[in-house]
């Protein structure tokens, strides 16, 4: 066992503090990665607050983490030591059911996620990336290509894909009206994918104060979600609407806006459930409501890939570990833009 550290909460009611514990030595398809960056998603504060109940202590959260190569197992052929490398919210999965094999790991009854989920290899817990470093398997590692800033590039391993793989999924192209409903981690990824798949992005904010960014992320239009006569300008128009918004809400406002068999996609999990849809506003239109799960290995590195290839990133504000517990009271705040990143370099000093 290889000795580490990183900060962890106790319990759903503590602030994160600095953590000792062990990390696997390397099995002969595991890589040892030095983590550099780590961002901070929303879901880390559910986790660490217990609202989706199933939280388990101590919990290191983390699971957009970007690192160095530093060790390699006797059998791994797909890394080498020095190489840019990326660990998103999957650890392992069973790799024999239909989601498995459709490179849907993160259907997988049994997916093993990077932190707060039991770990098969000690029977314990699983730690995230608010560390120095991690042990895992190859074929749940990505590839970084040198030509994205690590820092920034450090998000995507969640809010990437968890953006992309929709409107991958649900075949957004050029020439398609498609709403964003929110501005924050998510939904600026999303504009920026939506953007540069060629479709027409309308982003819907209860903040006006939020169009000018909406605009330079690559909006064509800003709509005030809570103006009911800018709502009414876009009634039955729209292709596919990204729901990235984690708080229960009425979704009727928006499924109003679809075309005949458009979808409304959701993202975020609210620790309540919304409001039950007019059915009504489903039937008479063929639409639809659905959810979608961040995605697949496979789908994360052509994801990572199309980013190096056409320059995206988050928009990052890098933050020292130690202040972690500022950091998630600000997300709440909705006081970033748009995506916490940790410079793990600030654990030396711990």
């Amino acid at each position: 066992m290889k000795k580490t550290i990183g900060y962890a909460a106790h319990d759903y009611t503590s602030q994160l503090a600095p953590f000792s514990f062990e990390r696997r030595n390397p099995l002969p398809t595991d890589i040892q990665i030095e983590i550099l960056f780590c961002g901070v998603c929303h879901s880390d504060i559910h986790q660490v607050r217990n609202e989706w109940g199933n939280s388990t202590f101590p919990m290191v959260p983390g699971h957009e983490i970007v690192g160095k190569v530093i060790q390699v197992g006797s059998e791994v052929t797909n890394f080498k030591i020095g190489d840019n490398v990326g660990v998103g919210c999957m650890v392992g999965s069973c790799g024999v059911c239909p989601e498995c094999q459709d490179n849907l790991e993160q259907y997988c009854n049994s997916t093993e996620f990077t932190y707060n989920s039991p770990d098969s290899h000690s029977g314990g817990t699983n730690y995230g990336g608010y560390s120095k470093q991690i042990v895992v398997n190859q074929n749940f590692a990505l590839h970084i290509s040198n030509k994205l800033d690590l820092a920034a590039a450090a998000p995507l391993l969640c809010a990437g894909i968890t953006t992309y793989s929709p409107l991958k999924h649900w075949n957004v192209s050029k020439g398609d009206k498609v709403g964003i409903v929110g501005l924050g981690g998510l939904g600026h990824m999303a504009i920026k994918f939506a953007h540069a798949f060629g479709a027409h992005v309308v982003l819907f904010t209860t903040s006006p104060g939020k169009t000018e960014d909406a605009k330079k992320l690559g909006a064509n239009e800003v709509v005030i979600s809570k103006n009911p006569e800018e709502m009414a300008q876009h009634v039955a128009s729209f292709d596919f609407i990204l729901n990235t918004v984690a708080a229960s809400h009425n979704l009727d406002a928006f499924t109003a806006l679809l075309k005949r068999d458009g979808t409304l996609c959701l993202l975020g999990v609210p620790d309540q459930s919304h409001p039950s849809p007019a059915i009504g506003n489903l039937i008479f239109k063929r639409r639809s409501i659905a959810g979608s799960l961040i995605g697949g290995l496979k789908e994360t590195q052509e994801m990572l890939d199309f980013c190096a290839e056409h320059k995206i990133t988050s928009d990052i504000e890098i933050i020292p570990i130690q202040a972690i517990n500022k950091a998630y009271d600000r997300i709440l705040k909705s006081d970033v833009k748009y995506r916490f990143v940790i410079d793990l370099a600030s654990l030396q000093d711990q």
